[in-house]
């Protein structure tokens, strides 16, 4: 069994590091690797149906305060970064909407967060011209760095606000990536460690309490945060800090975060005087 990052690692010095993962899985859950491979093929097509979903139809939901945006965002062409990563943050909104309008989606760590695992992979998958099992390695790689996250954090943005949730995301999909372009074990420990430097902090302000807004513009954002760090990762870069130290300085920098910063609606953009207005006009 495997409780670091650095652990994951070194056990995949002679086996891929989707491997040591899914063979873990199978010791743990007493299962065989084939039902495993086949529950990730499962939740693969969840992930997929909910970032193509509202790319064309607007969700409904209550408030509706990010209806539309991936339609938007899709319709928008290919901008200043290119079409690639516009259709990328157009993926992570529809998946954003069909999470607010009670759809079905697959939490990766959190529905909150859950936009940015399958925008990341099907974007690296499209560049990279990869098979779908080459995509399910990828997502097994992401499990992997998210279940050490949560042995040793946080995914709770209540806990440990956005980056928590977003973070973690952010950090899963850009290991999963890494591993999807052939890069070492090694890149993706550092893909998951400036992942979540790169957003150490992160507040969770929910305006009305809903998980709509800032959290849609945090998974296209943190999506484009995963994406950026993979390449720095295969390029090279280091984080210096190691992965497992960087996920300890953001648990305990989330525990110290002020309760209003904390998935209660009391700070941030939430406690602003249009944040408040529009929870009055939701919920008087």
């Amino acid at each position: 069994m495997y409780n670091t990052v650095k652990q994951l690692v070194a056990a995949a010095t002679s086996k891929p590091l989707y491997t040591v993962i899914v063979e873990d899985e199978a010791a743990l859950s007493q299962r065989p690797e084939t039902e495993i491979w086949d529950e990730f093929a499962r939740r693969w097509q969840v992930m997929k149906a909910s970032a193509q979903r509202a790319l064309a139809q607007p969700q409904p939901m209550i408030g509706g305060l990010i209806s539309g945006q991936a339609a938007r965002q899709e319709s928008y062409g290919a901008g200043l970064m290119g079409a690639d990563i516009n259709h990328m943050m157009a993926m992570a909104f529809s998946s954003s909407e069909v999470n607010a309008g009670m759809g079905r989606i697959c939490a990766a760590p959190t529905a909150g967060a859950c936009g940015i695992l399958p925008a990341v992979l099907l974007t690296a998958a499209e560049r990279l011209q990869a098979s779908e099992e080459q995509v399910l390695q990828a997502l097994v790689v992401a499990t992997g760095i998210g279940a050490v996250i949560t042995r040793n954090a946080t995914v709770s943005g209540a806990e440990g606000g956005c980056q928590a949730e977003c973070g973690t995301a952010a950090a899963m999909a850009a290991a999963g990536a890494v591993q999807m372009a052939g890069g070492s074990a090694k890149a993706c420990a550092e893909a998951c460690a400036i992942a979540l430097i790169n957003c150490m902090g992160l507040i969770c302000d929910p305006v009305a309490g809903l998980v709509q807004l800032p959290c849609s513009f945090r998974n296209a954002s943190q999506s484009v945060n995963a994406l950026a760090s993979a390449d720095m990762a295969l390029a090279g870069q280091s984080c210096l800090i190691p992965a497992d130290e960087v996920i300890e300085s953001m648990y305990k920098v989330g525990r110290r975060l002020p309760v209003e910063f904390r998935e209660t609606a009391l700070g941030g953009i939430a406690a602003t005087a249009t944040g408040k207005e529009i929870a009055r006009q939701l919920f008087g």
